[in-house]
C-alpha cells in the first residue's frame, strides 16, 4: 500500500497544493537549486555590516592601507610626536623608509635626535602598514647665497684672498 491511499484524498491534495508534498508534474518543470554558499540565508557573510568594516575590507583589498596608514601618521602627528614637540615640527617626505622631519630649530633637531628611538617605535606602534622604518631629523630651510640671477661663481664677494 502507498502512502497516498493512507491519507484522504482532500488531504494529499491540500499537501500537494502547499508543496509540502510535490506532485509528479511539478517534477518536471522544478529547476533544482544549487546549494551556494554566498546566497544561502543565516550564513556568516549574510549578516548586516557596519560601514566601517566594509571599508577596511575594501581597503585591504585594493591595496591601500601602506598610504593611508602614511597619510594618518601626518594626519595624528601631535599625538605621535607629543603636543610639545609637533608645535616645532612637521614631517615633510617619506622616501624609501626614511621620514624627514624639519624642525624649527637646529637645536629641535638635535634634540630629536636623541628621542629618535622613543619617536620611531610609537610610529611602528600606532602606524606598522606605513612602512617606516628610520627617521631624519633637518633643521629649518636657510636662504642660499649660491642661488639666483646675481650669483657668483667661486666664493664671490667674501673672497678678501684673491
Amino acid at each position: 500500500m502507498s502512502d497516498e491511499t493512507e491519507l484522504p484524498e482532500t488531504m494529499a491534495t491540500y499537501l500537494r497544493l502547499r508543496g509540502l508534498e510535490p506532485s509528479p508534474y511539478r517534477k518536471k518543470r522544478r529547476r533544482r537549486r544549487t546549494d551556494d554558499d554566498e546566497n544561502a540565508p543565516f550564513t556568516p557573510g549574510r549578516d548586516p555590516r557596519g560601514l566601517g568594516d566594509v571599508l577596511s575590507t575594501l581597503t585591504q583589498s585594493a591595496g591601500w592601507e601602506p598610504q593611508l596608514a602614511r597619510e594618518d601618521l601626518v594626519r595624528t602627528w601631535h599625538d605621535v610626536a607629543g603636543a610639545d614637540t609637533a608645535a616645532h615640527t612637521r614631517p615633510v617626505a617619506l622616501d624609501a623608509g626614511t621620514l624627514t622631519v624639519q624642525a624649527d630649530s637646529t637645536a629641535w633637531a638635535k634634540q630629536l635626535q636623541l628621542m629618535r628611538a622613543q619617536i620611531l617605535s610609537e610610529i611602528l606602534r600606532r602606524f606598522p602598514e606605513a612602512g617606516v622604518e628610520a627617521i631624519r631629523f633637518v633643521g629649518p630651510d636657510v636662504p642660499s647665497w649660491k642661488w639666483g640671477p646675481r650669483a657668483v661663481p667661486g666664493r664671490g664677494p667674501r673672497d678678501t684672498y684673491g
